[in-house]
């Protein structure tokens, strides 16, 4: 029997490049590398794409590791379905603060928005989506207006929306303490803090078992919801923080489910 996954991936065979890998041949996706400035970015789409809605991924990794290529079946499985696809670097800590790399991950949007055409993408159709810390930085950036015309935001697991909220309930860490070590700073890092008096685009809240991840994104969505903004609350206690991105474009995978309906009925 052939699942979903094995069907997609053998029908983009002839058209994809081939590596091998224990004496077998996979398709894989090669991507497009450009420099938006601070960093690299690649963009993977379809021969032959023109308007097709776009996603476009921020790696987490704690804000000082990660990088762009790891992105799991993501590509694979978004193209199938008819977006691109784009996965960014940015700056990690210590060389750069978290101020720093919310500033890179605008910059590299706008490099998106004004080239994306040319690679059959639609600009007016972009959906920002991070995992961990790069969840974080595409809140704090939709939230505070540094992504232009976005069209939605898919926001996959962090606690870190609200810190001033985090250390009133003991969420602060010591892995959290560190990245956030001035409590000056912490109104203009939270997400939360520019959500009234502001339009937000349709936005989709994922969250896992880990500690604290479940309370501080209800917390968010209510308030989100309050001012008017369309929000789907995703619950995947089922998931642990590292499958719940993992897992995104598996063969049968509720979030994946979840995130594709949002995606179709923002962007599709």
């Amino acid at each position: 029997m052939i699942d979903r996954r094995s069907f997609v991936l053998a029908s983009m065979a002839a058209l994809l490049p081939l590596r091998v890998s224990a004496g077998l041949c996979e398709p894989q996706l090669v991507p497009t590398t450009f420099d938006y400035g601070p960093a690299k970015l690649d963009i993977y789409a379809p021969d032959g794409a023109k308007n097709l809605p776009v996603v476009f991924f921020v790696h987490g990794g704690a804000w000082q590791f990660g990088k762009r290529s790891q992105v799991g079946a993501k590509p694979a499985f978004l193209l199938a379905n008819g977006f691109c696809f784009v996965s960014i670097d940015y700056r990690m800590l210590p060389q750069a603060d978290v101020a720093t790399q919310a500033s890179d991950v605008e910059k590299a949007y706008a490099y998106v928005r004004a080239n994306i055409a040319g690679h059959g993408g639609d600009p007016k159709r972009i959906v920002g989506m991070g995992h961990s810390a790069g969840c974080h930085l595409i809140a704090l950036t939709g939230m505070r207006g540094g992504l232009p015309g976005v069209a939605g935001l898919l926001l996959d697991d962090t606690r870190a929306y609200d810190l001033a909220r985090l250390e009133k309930n003991g969420g602060m860490v010591r892995a959290y303490a560190r990245v956030f070590s001035d409590p000056s700073q912490w109104a203009a890092l939270s997400p939360a803090n520019y959500v009234e008096g502001r339009n937000h685009p349709p936005t989709f809240i994922a969250y896992s078992r880990a500690q604290g991840r479940g309370e501080e994104s209800k917390a968010f969505a209510e308030r989100l919801r309050a001012t008017g903004t369309k929000v789907t609350l995703f619950d995947g206690s089922a998931y642990t923080h590292t499958s719940i991105n993992r897992d995104f474009g598996e063969d049968g995978d509720a979030l994946t489910a979840a995130a594709l309906a949002f995606l179709k009925s923002t962007v599709g």
